[in-house]
């Protein structure tokens, strides 16, 4: 039988070996490319030349797959990647998923692992008191990404709006639900419709004005027109920070119009929640402190491994009244304790210990660590937005985030300008920028999203995109 756990020395040997491989790629992300040369047939070969009947010495196969990896992904750690929120982990928060994946602790059950359920939930109650939330009425669970914790936001407003969803499902609805989001939102939101049975047509993408933020005068039409055809609005989603523009939604107004018509209140701020890290930030998401509940993904702007994602809400019972369920396999030795078994609420059952990577971070750098790399990458985006309108460049979006799209005024019309500059950039490996049309234009997308970006690599940036347009 195969020796899963390797000898001992094996064991030394693989750590001897892998350790020094790792600090220097760490250290050094900075030389490599940013992007690989994506030629198919080559990476395709990388993989499948290993043959599962011939198993390799575990140093060799270790050292096969660093290589490769080294060659063959997009180096998101490296601070000339301008991309979409993925950052580069912090050093803590690395090894944080070591330790996680050595004690590979199971979550589904409190009392299968307490210490890091505690854990989780100490996070969730902190981070919702940042959000503005009444201490004693916080609740929420860490998620795989967004997307689930967007897909939770949905499953917790049919709940609250529709008392028989949890045991008859949309039998139980008369007419068809409806939820409003800007066209910009996120577009988890209409996987969200798709996968609890509502369907892509229960999605109302309310029209934005010039900033890219939801109009609510007509969010507040299109919500009276619902009414009188006869369906049943019953969740509003606003955004704190939109993937394409950084735009944020004027939260304040959502949540008198979410109040008006008793509708839930659910705020995408999966990038741009972490403002509330620092003071002079903070007032960017003003309102998020009206929500019913939030998406809060540690994976962006808090810079540790994908993935980790957080739901928070204001409503202590809605998880459990969601998903709540009773089995006879699961362990009970929690039952007279004052707990709660993660898998009664949340979409996840066997569950990781994702918070750690954010609870050691937050032992490492404190409130105070994490409010000065906030700091840091506001700065790097306003200088990245000073130094292009002095080298020309037109900036197209408003955002006060660390998020620019920009484009030349003399070829606004010409869709082949921004794709051309777009794909020299990355193509050439210098940098990862991508394209955003708004307004029907399509601008280059610059995110700062690395704590490392220095203003050396902001001017770099420029000079590479203008020295490009120049060649065109």
């Amino acid at each position: 039988m195969a020796n899963f756990d390797l000898t001992r020395e094996q064991r030394a040997g693989l750590l001897e070996a892998i350790i020094p491989e790792l600090e220097d790629y760490y250290n050094n992300t900075a030389k490599l490319r940013v992007t690989p040369p994506l030629n198919v047939e080559e990476i395709r070969q990388a993989v499948r030349k290993v043959d599962f009947n011939h198993p390799e010495d575990a140093k060799e196969a270790v050292n096969k797959i660093t290589e490769a990896l080294r060659k063959y992904i997009v180096h998101t750690g490296h601070p000339m990647y301008y991309g979409l929120f993925n950052p580069r982990p912090n050093f803590p928060s690395i090894i944080a998923d070591l330790i996680t994946a050595v004690f590979n602790p199971q979550l589904a059950a409190w009392s299968h692992s307490p210490y890091a359920s505690e854990v989780e939930d100490y996070l969730i109650n902190e981070l919702g008191q940042k959000l503005g939330f009444p201490e004693d009425s916080i609740d929420g669970v860490f998620a795989t990404g967004g997307a689930e914790a967007n897909i939770t936001a949905v499953l917790c407003a049919l709940n609250t709006a529709f008392p028989g969803y949890a045991s008859e499902g949309l039998f139980s609805v008369k007419t068809r639900p409806v939820i409003y989001c800007s066209s910009e939102a996120h577009h988890s939101v209409v996987r969200a419709a798709k996968t609890s049975g509502l369907g892509i047509d229960s999605v109302r993408m309310i029209a934005v004005n010039k900033k890219m933020e939801i109009r609510t005068d007509i969010l507040k039409e299109s919500i009276a027109t619902d009414l009188y055809e006869g369906y049943q609005p019953f969740m509003i989603m606003g955004t704190a920070g939109t993937t394409g523009t950084g735009s944020i939604d004027d939260l304040h107004s959502l949540a008198s119009i979410a109040e008006h018509f008793g509708l839930w209140y659910h705020i995408d701020s999966a990038w741009g929640g972490a403002a509330v890290m620092n003071e002079n930030t903070k007032p960017w998401i003003s309102g998020i402190e009206k929500a019913d509940s939030v998406t809060f993904d540690v994976h962006k702007w808090l810079s540790v491994p994908m993935s980790a994602s957080m739901f928070i809400t204001r409503h202590r019972n809605v998880l459990g009244k969601t998903f709540s369920i009773t089995t006879g396999y699961m362990p009970k030795d929690a039952d007279n304790l004052d707990i709660t078994d993660s898998y009664t609420h949340s979409i996840q059952w066997s569950r990781r210990f994702i918070g750690l990577k954010l609870y050691l971070s937050m032992m490492v750098f404190g409130w105070e660590g994490y409010s000065q790399v906030i700091h840091h990458q506001v700065e790097m985006g306003n200088l990245l937005r000073e130094v292009l309108q002095e080298n020309g460049w037109l900036i197209m979006n408003y955002t006060p985030l660390p998020l620019v799209c920009f484009t030349d005024q003399r070829y606004i019309s010409d869709p082949e300008f921004t794709k051309s500059i777009c794909n020299k950039i990355v193509g050439a490996g210098d940098a990862w920028i991508s394209l955003y049309p708004i307004n029907g234009i399509s601008t280059i997308r610059a995110c700062v999203t690395n704590y490392n970006t220095t203003p050396a690599d902001i001017r770099a940036l420029v000079d590479a995109v203008s020295k490009v347009r120049s060649d065109l």
